[in-house]
């Protein structure tokens, strides 16, 4: 009985508490963040370090929106508008990682370098094919909007297909190979 009433105080002081409240971005339990480019959303998984804590609570205040160009190849890259403390560490990037490059300028990455960055997070998406139309990878400039929610606020446009087992995230993306959660399979919630 006493063990009960212990585990009921702490869920009740953890579901209570103003300071989990106060950061329901909680960056250490790798919460997400949304990068938005022409109506389309993808999540970005963030590490917990000041740079990051610091972003999210500039986001609490409302998004952030940037213009971002191509540069090597390999990245778009764009002034934040803020600076951010950093924690540079040589670093080899890979297609998907978001980095903040001398401590006000976002690198969102569709190919790979090695510099000294500091690691903001990781975009969640499904093949490079995706990630680089979704970055409109070589193409030119564009305008990027950073937020903690995704956007996105009703179903856009319905397609029928023909493939079956296909597997979806809540968010709308393509799952290559689900492991466990709630997923859109053939048009039906799927629980793994």
């Amino acid at each position: 009985m006493k063990q009960i009433l212990l585990l009921m105080a702490a869920m009740l002081l953890t579901c209570c508490s103003k300071d989990s409240e106060a950061t329901a971005q909680n960056v250490g339990n790798m919460e997400k963040m949304y990068i938005t480019i022409d109506g389309k959303s993808l999540p970005v998984s963030l590490v917990d370090n000041a740079a990051t804590q610091t972003l999210v609570a500039a986001l609490q205040e409302g998004d952030i929106t940037y213009e971002a160009h191509d540069y090597g190849g390999f990245e778009k890259v764009g002034a934040l508008g803020r600076s951010l403390p950093t924690n540079d560490t040589q670093t080899t990037t890979q297609a998907g990682d978001v980095i903040l490059y001398s401590g006000n300028q976002i690198v969102l990455f569709y190919g790979s370098n090695s510099w000294s960055y500091t690691r903001l997070g990781r975009i969640q998406y499904s093949s490079q094919s995706e990630l680089e139309s979704f970055l409109k990878a070589g193409l030119g400039n564009i305008s990027v909007t950073l937020s903690l929610t995704n956007g996105t606020t009703a179903i856009r446009q319905v397609r029928a297909t023909t493939e079956q087992d296909v597997y979806y995230s809540l968010n709308g993306v393509r799952v290559e190979k689900p492991t466990h959660g709630i997923f859109i399979k053939n048009g039906k919630k799927v629980i793994l």
